[in-house]
């Protein structure tokens, strides 16, 4: 008897949710039904794929070997099922898009609407993680990444730049004293990033004549976090354009040494694996993207200048 794509993409579906119940509802399945599906599976191969124990699902070395073959073939015929789409011009199937909460919140998802008229075939997956992501470990097709990039597996391309900037929301300085100089930091609260330390210098210089790098009294992994932190008059913070453009506009944070702060730009780059040519899905999805940010405020934004 021979296996089932339904067979391969519940139990891939039961090993990325971590649960028969999990990968049932993603499947839209019953959990009998995807349990009997394993079941089936594990039977016509005759060995076991999963441990089960009463608090988790663990792959066996069996199961492990299994699992990269059964993603292969899924991968291979979603690829199929695309390029049929492709030559009819309309780009189909799960996207998978991975980005840091931040941008996640304030650039892609005021986005989806938008995107989403012009391609109603691809249904989207949008997933917020604050560190960097194993693209395959996650069954992720496309990450947006803010910063310098280091894995020279991917391939990636420019979506635009940010600029980042020193904040504080006016019920902080009414409280305390406006800092001048940069000197005067040392003595407020400053809201900084736990990782990477690189997000913890600030555009501005210091004493030593090189840019200004902090220690933070309140830390967080998250820009998000920090940002409301900001808000809520907990400190003074460094973020970038894209996530406090309208704060500025409407005065919730307003910048500090602005004749001071040195034009810094994080780049943000699109980044999908090396191995695979991109697909029509992953194509449609970068190039809006990008060309959405280049009308976007936070990528022409001038040197402010007060």
């Amino acid at each position: 008897m021979k296996v089932t794509l339904d067979e391969l993409q519940t139990f891939a579906t039961v090993v990325d949710t971590g649960s028969i119940t999990a990968a049932a509802e993603q499947l839209n399945q019953t959990v009998s039904g995807a349990s009997r599906t394993l079941g089936r599976l594990e039977e016509k191969l005759k060995t076991t794929l999963l441990r089960r124990t009463t608090r988790r699902l663990e792959l066996t070395e069996e199961g492990k070997a299994f699992l990269q073959n059964a993603r292969e073939i899924i991968d291979a015929v979603e690829s199929a099922e695309e390029q049929l789409a492709v030559r009819r011009e309309r780009p189909s199937g799960r996207l998978r898009v991975d980005a840091a909460t931040p941008f996640m919140l304030h650039v892609i998802v005021p986005l989806v609407a938008g995107y989403r008229a012009l391609y109603p075939q691809i249904e989207l997956e949008l997933n917020s993680n604050e560190g960097i992501i194993d693209l395959l470990e996650r069954r992720t097709d496309v990450a947006i990444r803010i910063g310098k990039l280091k894995d020279s597996t991917l391939h990636s391309r420019p979506v635009g730049s940010s600029r980042i900037r020193v904040l504080a929301a006016p019920d902080y300085l009414k409280k305390h004293a406006h800092p001048k100089r940069v000197d005067e930091l040392a003595g407020h609260s400053l809201l900084g990033f736990t990782q990477p330390e690189s997000l913890n210098v600030w555009p501005i210089v210091g004493a030593d004549n090189e840019l200004y790098r902090i220690e933070p009294g309140i830390a967080s992994s998250s820009g998000e976090t920090l940002r409301q932190l900001a808000l809520e008059g907990a400190g003074i913070v460094c973020l970038s354009d894209f996530m406090t453009g309208r704060d500025r506009r409407e005065g919730k944070l307003v910048q500090l040494f602005a004749r001071q702060t040195q034009e810094v730009r994080q780049p943000i780059h699109a980044v999908y694996y090396r191995n695979t040519a991109i697909s029509a899905r992953i194509a449609s999805f970068v190039d809006y993207l990008a060309e959405a940010v280049k009308e976007t405020e936070f990528a022409r934004t001038p040197v402010a200048r007060s």
